[in-house]
C-alpha cells in the first residue's frame, strides 16, 4: 500500500476517486496532497528559522525556557540551553560529566568569586579574638579544605548526605557572628564545643523538621529568597564601600574598581559565546584585578615568603569543651539555617531545572551542613553552611553540572594545602570581589522573585503575608543597629532578617492559609446544624 506522498496525482489534478470535497458553504476544502505538501513547506521554513535565530533570543515557551527551569504545570526542561550542548540523550545537564579541562575551568571561577567569603571570615575571627599570624593561617587553610570537602558532599550526594545539586559550602555570615560572641563571652574552646552540639542537635532535630516542609510553599521560601538576595547585595557592596563610619569609606578608588569589574564582566557577557561567555565572570574579575595592578592598588606583601604545604591541624585551641547554655543560641540559629537551606535548595534545583522532593533531597542538604560542620568544629571553625552565592554564577553561566561544583570542591581543598595559592588569592582587592559579587547574588534576588511570580500574589492573603515577611526580615539589613537595645542573645536571633522574615512568612502562612480556613469551616458548619 502506497503513502499519500507516493500517489500524489499531478499538480492541478484532484486526487484519484473523486472530485475535491467541498464544505458545507460550498468553499474546497484543503486536500489531503495539498495538506502534505504545505506541512512539508512548513517543516522546511521552521528548520531554517530554528538555524537562524540566536538560542538566546528564542522565545521562551512551555518547553523552552533559558534557565532550563520546570514552567508552572510542565516537566522539567532536560534539553538544556547553549551551555549544555553535547549532554547525552538522556542525562539531565547537572548530572553531565563534561571534559575535565572545562569542569576545571568553571569550578575555578566558583572559587574565584567566592573565596573572599572564607578569607574575610577567618580574618574577621583572627581580629576579634586577637589570634596570632601562625593560627591565622592555619585556620584559613582547614576553611578552604573544609569548603572544599563540603562542596564535594553536596555535589556528589554519598549515601544520605548532599542532594546531588551544584552546590559550595562556606563558613561565614550569622554562624559565624554567633561563634565570636559565644568565644568572647565563654571562651575560644566552648565555642567550638557550641559547633559540635549544634552540628549533633541538627541530626536530632532533622525528621521533625522535615515533617514540617509542608508549610515551606512557594510563598514563604520566595520571600525567603528574596531577603537572603538582597542581604547579600549589601554584603557585595560593602566589599567595594567599607563599612560605613570606617576609614576610607566610599573610597573613590575602591568604588572605580568595583564598577569596572562589574562593567568588564557586562562587556565579555556581551561579545563572548560559547565558553568564553560562560566564563565572564571569571574573566570580569581578572581585569579588575589587573586594573588593580595598573593603579597599583594590590597589596602582595602577602603573597611573597612562607612554606609550600601548609596542612590544617586538629583542635588548635585545645579540646573543645561543652556548655549547652552557651551553645543555645547557635542552637536556635541551626533551625533558621535549615529553613534557608530548604530555599536555597529548592532555587538551586530550579536554576538546573531539576525536579525535586522537598522531603527527601532537603534533609540531604541538612545533613551535608551537620556533618561538615562537625569536622569543622574539631578544626576551629565556626558552622558550615551551604552557600546560595554559586546559584547566581550557575545562572550566569548556564552550566548546570555539579560535577563543576565537585570540581570547585577540589580546587578548594587544593588552596587549603599549597599556602603559595593561598596567598596570591588573598591579594585579590576586596572591592573587585564586590563588583563581581553584587552582580552574582543579585541574580538570587531575581530567582527569588521569580518564584513569587508563581505564588498567587493576585490573592490579598498572599500579597499581606509577603509584605509583612519582607518588611520585617529586612528591616535589620536596611537599619543596622535597630535591635541594638535588646539583650545579647535576642538581639544576635533578630539581627538575622532571614531567620525573622523566614519566621513570620511561615507563621503568617500557616495562620491565613491553614488555621482561618479550619477555623471558617468550623464556624459554617455548626452556623448550619444550628440551623436545623
Amino acid at each position: 500500500m502506497s503513502s499519500p506522498r507516493q500517489s500524489r496525482p499531478p499538480a492541478g489534478q484532484p486526487p484519484a476517486g473523486g472530485p475535491a470535497a467541498k464544505h458545507p458553504s460550498g468553499e474546497p476544502t484543503a486536500l489531503p496532497s495539498e495538506i502534505s505538501a504545505l506541512s512539508d513547506t512548513c517543516e522546511t521554513v521552521n528548520s531554517q528559522l530554528t538555524q537562524t535565530v540566536d538560542p538566546d533570543e528564542r522565545p521562551h515557551s512551555e518547553g523552552h525556557r533559558p534557565d532550563g527551569a520546570r514552567p508552572e504545570g510542565g516537566r522539567p526542561d532536560t534539553t538544556g540551553s547553549s551551555a549544555d550542548e553535547g549532554a547525552p540523550p538522556g542525562v539531565h545537564p547537572v548530572d553531565e560529566s563534561r571534559p575535565l579541562g572545562r569542569i576545571l575551568l568553571f569550578g575555578i571561577q566558583h572559587v574565584l568569586v567566592m573565596a573572599a567569603t572564607p578569607i574575610s571570615a577567618i580574618f574577621l575571627m583572627s581580629a576579634t579574638l586577637g589570634l596570632r599570624a601562625g593560627l591565622t593561617v592555619d585556620l584559613l587553610s582547614a576553611a578552604f579544605v573544609l569548603s572544599g570537602v563540603g562542596s564535594l558532599i553536596q555535589s556528589l550526594g554519598p549515601w544520605k548526605f548532599g542532594p546531588r545539586l551544584p552546590f559550595v559550602m562556606l563558613p561565614g555570615g550569622a554562624p559565624l557572628i554567633l561563634f565570636l560572641a559565644i568565644a568572647e563571652q565563654h571562651g575560644v574552646r566552648i565555642a567550638t564545643g557550641a559547633v559540635v552540639l549544634t552540628a549533633v542537635f541538627t541530626f536530632v532535630v532533622l525528621p521533625v523538621f522535615s515533617r514540617l516542609l509542608a508549610y515551606f510553599p512557594a510563598l514563604v521560601i520566595g520571600t525567603m529568597i528574596v531577603i537572603v538576595g538582597v542581604n547579600l547585595v549589601k554584603v557585595g557592596a560593602v566589599l567595594v564601600t567599607g563599612q560605613p563610619g570606617s576609614p576610607g569609606f566610599a573610597n573613590p578608588t575602591n568604588l572605580g574598581l568595583g564598577m569596572a569589574t562589574i562593567g568588564f564582566t557586562i562587556v565579555f557577557y556581551l561579545l563572548f559565546t560559547g565558553i568564553l561567555r560562560q566564563l565572564a565572570v571569571m574573566l570580569g574579575l581578572f581585569a579588575g584585578t589587573a586594573l588593580a595592578a595598573a593603579l597599583g592598588a594590590i597589596d602582595d606583601a602577602g603573597a611573597i615568603g612562607g612554606g609550600l604545604v601548609n596542612l590544617p591541624h586538629l583542635m588548635p585551641f585545645g579540646s573543645p569543651e561543652f556548655n549547652l547554655v552557651a551553645a543555645l543560641p547557635l542552637m536556635l540559629y541551626s533551625l533558621a539555617s535549615m529553613a534557608e537551606a530548604t530555599g536555597q535548595t529548592v532555587i538551586n534545583a530550579e536554576a538546573v531545572g531539576k525536579t525535586v522532593d522537598k522531603r527527601t533531597d532537603v534533609p540531604k542538604t541538612v545533613r551535608a551542613d551537620a556533618l561538615t560542620s562537625l569536622f569543622g568544629g574539631f578544626f576551629g571553625l565556626p558552622l558550615m553552611v551551604t552557600s546560595g552565592e554559586n546559584i547566581g554564577i550557575v545562572r550566569v553561566t548556564g552550566v548546570r553540572s555539579r560535577f563543576v561544583t565537585a570540581a570547585a570542591g577540589v580546587v578548594l581543598i587544593v588552596i587549603g594545602i599549597l599556602a603559595p595559592v593561598t596567598r596570591a588569592i588573598s591579594v585579590i582587592p576586596t572591592a573587585v570581589v564586590g563588583g563581581t559579587a553584587m552582580v552574582v547574588f543579585a541574580v538570587i534576588t531575581v530567582l527569588g522573585i521569580q518564584m513569587l511570580g508563581r505564588s498567587d500574589l493576585d490573592k490579598h492573603t498572599s500579597t499581606f503575608i509577603c509584605a509583612v515577611a519582607l518588611a520585617l526580615g529586612l528591616l535589620p539589613i536596611l537599619v543596622p543597629g535597630v535591635y541594638g537595645a535588646f539583650p545579647p542573645n535576642v538581639r544576635i536571633l533578630l539581627e538575622s532578617g532571614v531567620a525573622v522574615g523566614t519566621f513570620a512568612a511561615a507563621v503568617l502562612n500557616i495562620l491565613f492559609h491553614h488555621v482561618r480556613p479550619g477555623v471558617a469551616a468550623r464556624l459554617t458548619t455548626a452556623r448550619t446544624e444550628g440551623d436545623r
